[in-house]
């Protein structure tokens, strides 16, 4: 499918300030998302925050309908939050461990995940053990299906890490789940509106992930995926009066549906904006924005490989849309620092943030340049034209 690029541009205002290569971190909203927002903000200025609540009720429940959509579940294992480490942490913590109890886990696991994953070894005794990876880097089905056994608590990976344009095989560690009866939450922060997701095809029980990134919503969003038939085991680690009902003076009773893991107050003028954002991109089609964002990014690969000194340190057969690379001799805070001063935006990764990637595979701190599909071919060749110049400077 050929994308309308000159249509997509023109609702992207940010796109006539710089070149936007940070979708990674926080892509440019489209024009109805922040249309959707000013105007949820403006009637709140009009007639009350709660009032404009009310009156846009059915609008802001639609947003767990859309978000459902996206990722073929169904509205009632949506919770919406405020970002996809709440989601994420939520999930994790609704767990009880015991000493002995293993988490299984990917090696470019993500910094905030694994540090979830040493507090609770802390403070229960829980191990935590990583899955090997193929030759490509890629984590092994195989592998982790030799390390099943009767301890196995949890099953926890990041489907796209932070940077190295990984994709992890998300599917195949689903259906090693689904054949052992394990527990299985998918960090999908990066995944999320950059490539087609579907809960039923990726085996997940738990699914996490944000709106400020591929999916091109506001910042300050994101939603939590809790399959129907785990949600009763599931105890969130904190609820209030929304996320249960208070029905005796000793007594309490949590909601039958995902949104136990929600709490009461809200920011419904960004809740409304990451609905439209959602079907915004579905209305575009998954399917064409993944094809259109790998194809930019294999095209910026392609010419930075070019440039004398430049290493690419992205993973497997297929990366996605976020490329890492590193120029020798040049710090990569100076390349980000540079290319921002010429309108080109990108960030860094550092070590930290995916620590035992980083240590297995000798990583400095990289750039990390993630297009999408609203970029330009052109966009693509002077970004790389310019590293080209910082190289000789």
């Amino acid at each position: 499918m050929t994308l309308d690029l000159d249509r997509l541009r023109a609702e992207t205002p940010g796109v006539g300030n710089c070149i936007h290569l940070n979708n990674a971190g926080a892509a440019l909203m489209p024009a109805p998302v922040i249309a959707a927002m000013k105007d949820h903000i403006d009637l709140e200025a009009a007639i009350g925050g709660y009032e404009a609540e009310a009156q846009e009720a059915a609008r802001i429940e639609g947003v767990y309908d859309s978000v459902a959509a996206l990722i073929g579940a169904d509205r009632e294992e949506i919770a919406l939050m405020e970002n996809a480490t709440v989601g994420w942490d939520m999930a994790f913590y609704a767990f009880a461990f015991v000493p002995g109890d293993r988490i299984l886990t990917a090696r470019a696991e993500y910094a905030a995940n694994y540090i979830a994953y040493l507090q609770i070894a802390k403070r229960t005794g829980a191990v935590i053990e990583v899955i090997p990876d193929d030759a490509d880097g890629v984590l092994d089905p195989m592998a982790l299906e030799a390390m099943i056994d009767g301890r196995v608590k949890l099953i926890s990976i990041t489907w796209i890490p932070t940077n190295g344009g990984l994709v992890n095989p998300a599917a195949e560690v689903g259906r090693v789940a689904r054949a052992h009866g394990i527990p299985y939450l998918l960090d999908a922060c990066q995944a999320v509106g950059q490539l087609p997701v579907d809960v039923d095809t990726l085996g997940c029980d738990l699914l996490s992930a944000t709106g400020r990134k591929f999916l091109r919503g506001p910042r300050g969003t994101g939603f939590l995926y809790v399959r129907r038939a785990t949600l009763a085991g599931l105890e969130p680690p904190m609820i209030d009066l929304f996320g249960a009902t208070w029905t005796g003076p000793e007594s309490y009773t949590l909601r039958d549906d995902a949104r136990r893991f929600e709490t009461w107050e809200n920011n419904y003028a960004a809740r409304l904006g990451l609905g439209v954002a959602t079907d915004y991109a579905m209305a575009i089609g998954l399917e064409a924005i993944q094809e259109r964002a790998f194809a930019l990014a294999d095209a910026l690969r392609a010419a930075l490989r070019e440039v004398p000194g430049l290493t690419i340190h992205d993973l497997g057969k297929r990366p996605c849309a976020i490329v890492s690379f590193a120029v020798e001799g040049i710090e990569s805070e100076a390349i980000e620092a540079r290319l921002r001063d010429r309108g080109v935006n990108v960030s860094t990764s550092s070590a930290a943030s995916t620590m035992l990637d980083a240590a297995a595979r000798g990583l400095p701190i990289v750039v990390r340049a993630a297009p999408h599909y609203y970029n330009s071919e052109d966009e693509i060749a002077n970004t790389a034209e310019l590293v080209a110049e910082i190289a000789q400077e």
